[in-house]
């Protein structure tokens, strides 16, 4: 995989990017859950790609992204002259392309499932998203916790123990790792910011995702970051716990 940064020789970037292959325009992986999904999907399959990262919160951020989509978000799967511009759309997109790499389960009822834990991590969670906004390098134990955010939680919990107890044989949610891992990491990455505590099992399958190769290449990279995006930092939750 290769990585380019947008910088001032932006025409020279933006014609690497259309080179034949797959582009993946992303964030910062400190910040960024809904680009670590379609990263992390790409690289523990071994589908190699070139790795575009668009710095968040910048004063040409969306002018940069745009560039890319009209959605003016990442992620963003550049196919040739093909554009995939969200998430579970780039993961379908790759299975589709890539059938012989099984990124979804290959069971008819494990991928039923998967998709739809996919689809529900994908519209739902409001609050965990909120108040647990996803920041690897920080360490924020007991913060954000609200009700909503205690009920999203719980209901995570339920679609890891209902995954990990009917498909789960080899550790991860459906056996192999697929696709519904990849959705699950940024999750994995917040309950570890935020000193969540689970039940042993869901908490050995959180340390089983942090050690899977993909995963913690992009948790190393998120550390290695030196930039900070302000109005994410900004979203971090203050001094408030539980109750008070």
């Amino acid at each position: 995989m290769h990585t380019i940064e947008l910088d001032p020789t932006l025409s020279q970037t933006l014609a690497a990017a259309r080179e034949p292959g797959l582009t993946l325009i992303i964030g910062n992986k400190n910040y960024s859950s809904w680009s670590m999904r379609p990263w992390v999907a790409m690289t523990a399959f071994a589908i190699p790609f070139h790795e575009v990262r668009v710095l968040l919160d910048q004063p040409d951020t969306a002018n940069n992204i745009a560039r890319y989509s009209a959605s003016g978000r990442v992620p963003v799967l550049l196919a040739g002259e093909i554009t995939i511009w969200d998430s579970l759309a780039i993961c379908e997109y790759l299975a589709e392309q890539f059938p012989d790499k099984h990124l979804w389960p290959q069971d008819v009822a494990a991928r039923a499932l998967a998709r739809s834990v996919c689809a529900e991590m994908h519209a739902g969670f409001a609050s965990l998203r909120t108040t647990m906004p996803m920041n690897v390098r920080a360490h924020l134990p007991g913060k954000g916790r609200t009700p909503d955010t205690q009920a999203d939680i719980g209901r995570i919990s339920e679609i890891w123990e209902e995954c990990l107890s009917r498909f789960g044989h080899n550790g991860f949610l459906f056996g192999e790792f697929s696709i519904a891992d990849a959705f699950f990491a940024p999750v994995v990455t917040r309950f570890h910011t935020y000193g969540v505590v689970l039940p042993p099992a869901l908490s050995a399958y959180c340390e089983r995702m942090r050690n899977h190769p993909a995963v913690a290449r992009w948790i190393e990279e998120a550390l290695a970051e030196t930039e900070v995006a302000g109005k994410h930092e900004d979203e971090t939750p203050g001094d408030e716990t539980p109750g008070e």
